[in-house]
């Protein structure tokens, strides 16, 4: 009689792909786009200039994290197919092996080696491949590289992030903007910061911590360099 379990626990391994893509693309808008505002904000007394900064800076900021991500995990995907098509030959060329290997690898994960050997049976009998990629490469559909995915999560989540200090600035009194772009943009950054921690089952006061005196630190040092490089009085 076939034996069917219905599994449906989620574990934090299953948001890895997006939540890295999405929370690098929120992370960069927020702080590049606040820390550019501030900066032009500093050296430059044209509300006007500082807007077209910071809307450039979203334009270019969410095409550069898009293309960028699409390259790097276009690379991984690649690098994945590569040892998956190699991983195919060897099975076609030296099953048993293989077969060997697969066993070694259950043996030293805790079972006894005639069990191990009868899993490594079974599991090449249903699907030989997909039992290397699983336990020889650590390859599965949950952390499996998606370019598209990727680029599209962190062009979207980048130009989600900048558009909160832009906004910021866009409705705050010009002498105020970088006091109002600052504070709201390191409370969104906390914010995100423990969202991520909490998604990815991580301690959050470490990770909101990191995320404010990093955000803080940069921001602080496009002013000083707005104020030293600019036309203010």
């Amino acid at each position: 009689m076939p034996y069917h379990v219905r599994h449906h626990e989620t574990h934090a391994i299953t948001h890895i792909g997006w939540l890295r893509a999405a929370v690098l693309g929120a992370n960069d808008g927020i702080l590049s786009t606040a820390s550019l505002i501030v900066g032009v904000a500093s050296a430059s007394s044209e509300p006007r200039a500082m807007l077209i900064a910071g809307s450039a800076g979203l334009v270019a900021g969410a095409l550069s994290m898009a293309a960028g991500e699409y390259v790097s995990v276009s690379s991984q995907a690649d690098l994945e197919q590569a040892d998956l098509r190699r991983e195919a030959r060897e099975l076609h060329e030296d099953p048993v092996g293989e077969h060997r290997e697969l066993t070694g690898i259950y043996v030293k994960r805790g079972l006894e080696p005639q069990l191990a050997g009868k899993v490594a049976t079974q599991l090449m009998d249903h699907d030989a491949l997909g039992a290397h990629a699983r336990d020889e490469l650590g390859l599965s559909k949950h952390n499996a590289a998606r370019p598209v995915q990727a680029a599209l999560a962190s062009a979207a989540s980048f130009a989600v992030g900048a558009a909160i200090p832009l906004g910021v600035a866009a409705i705050s009194p010009f002498r105020h903007v970088a006091v109002a772009v600052i504070l709201v943009s390191l409370a969104m950054l906390g914010a995100l910061g423990a969202i991520a921690a909490r998604t990815g089952r991580a301690p959050i006061v470490p990770a909101v911590l990191r995320v404010l005196i990093l955000g803080a630190a940069a921001m602080m040092i496009t002013i000083g360099l707005g104020r030293l490089l600019g036309t203010t009085a």
